[in-house]
């Protein structure tokens, strides 16, 4: 007669019956606790997101796009990045970083479109705008609480990082970190640490001092690259080094759209204060040019023999009057 192990029986039934999913989940932490390989997802795959992710794949890391509109499918197939056209099933991959890689005047909208119930509750969101204060102050609002949160500033683009990016700036705040909790910790060190091992200059500060600054600084050199560009500079044969660098300038800000030049002077709100400052400088050098003009055309017409003589004339006749008597 056959006789059965129930202990074992029983013992299968337990292995088979456990969801599965959670044993993987909970293997695959473990496995990237130990790796400091991150599952980077970005929302925005446009020409910066693409900037970013071919670094991140070089790098090693796990990485992701997601874009609403264009389809930059083959795209990042030869960057060899996984693609989704669909936020839902983008979310579902669970990726521990999200990077908001989207214009500023549509972050807003694109954050709320997100089903972030479908995210890990420790996910780490780390945005990329050329403003600060606005970001920190929607994303802090729109994310669960859960949510770790840093606001960053890569000070460069497909122009000036095209090569390296060894000493460029790289701003960032630490806005959210949920404490007693290492493997948040660590995520957050790692993330951070790409833009060290790629070489550039690492600045820790506030969003709200992000802005005062960059508003003397980054909107600044779009406005007046954008004065010169529409004035529609051109090269000639005898350009001198200071004008070469005035037509990369142009180069520079005109090949950006124009919407970023607009959130930068939106969502800023110093600068409004830096264009009227801007905008008196040029009335106050103005002044000055034709001030000057005025005395020399002035001196042209009514040169110093001719008003000497008229000073000479009035003394005299005021003379003349006075010996006349009444």
């Amino acid at each position: 007669m056959r006789h059965l192990n129930c202990t074992s029986s029983t013992s299968r039934y337990s292995s088979v019956s456990r969801p599965k999913e959670f044993d993987l989940e909970a293997r695959w932490s473990r496995a990237r606790a130990k790796s400091k390989k991150l599952r980077i997802g970005l929302v925005g795959f446009g020409s910066f997101g693409q900037f970013l992710a071919k670094r991140l794949v070089l790098r090693g890391h796990t990485v992701m796009a997601y874009n609403a509109k264009e389809d930059y499918r083959k795209e990042a197939a030869a960057l060899g990045v996984q693609y989704f056209s669909d936020a839902d099933d983008f979310c579902e991959e669970r990726p521990e970083v999200v990077m908001l890689c989207t214009s500023i005047l549509s972050t807003q909208k694109v954050v709320e479109s997100l089903p972030m119930q479908r995210l890990r509750r420790s996910t780490l969101i780390m945005d990329v705008l050329s403003v600060k204060r606005f970001p920190k102050m929607m994303l802090l609002k729109a994310l669960p609480e859960d949510f770790d949160l840093i606001c960053t500033h890569p000070m460069f683009g497909l122009a000036s990082g095209g090569g390296s990016w060894a000493g460029l700036n790289f701003m960032y705040e630490k806005v959210r970190l949920k404490a007693g909790e290492p493997e948040r910790k660590r995520r957050m060190d790692n993330l951070l640490q790409i833009f060290v091992d790629e070489g550039c200059s690492m600045v820790e500060m506030s969003c709200e001092e992000h802005d005062r600054q960059a508003a003397s600084t980054q909107f600044v050199t779009h406005t007046v690259g954008r004065m010169l560009g529409a004035m529609n500079l051109q090269s000639t044969s005898i350009n001198t080094k200071g004008y070469e660098a005035l037509l990369q300038l142009v180069n520079q800000t005109n090949s950006l759209s124009f919407d970023l030049y607009y959130g930068l002077f939106l969502y800023n709100e110093h600068a409004v204060d830096d264009l009227e400052s801007m905008e008196e400088a040029f009335e106050g050098v103005k002044k000055q040019l034709f001030g000057q003009l005025h005395d020399i055309a002035r001196q042209q017409i009514f040169p110093d023999s001719m008003l000497k003589a008229e000073r000479d004339n009035n003394i005299s006749t005021e003379d003349d009057l006075k010996n006349s008597g009444p």
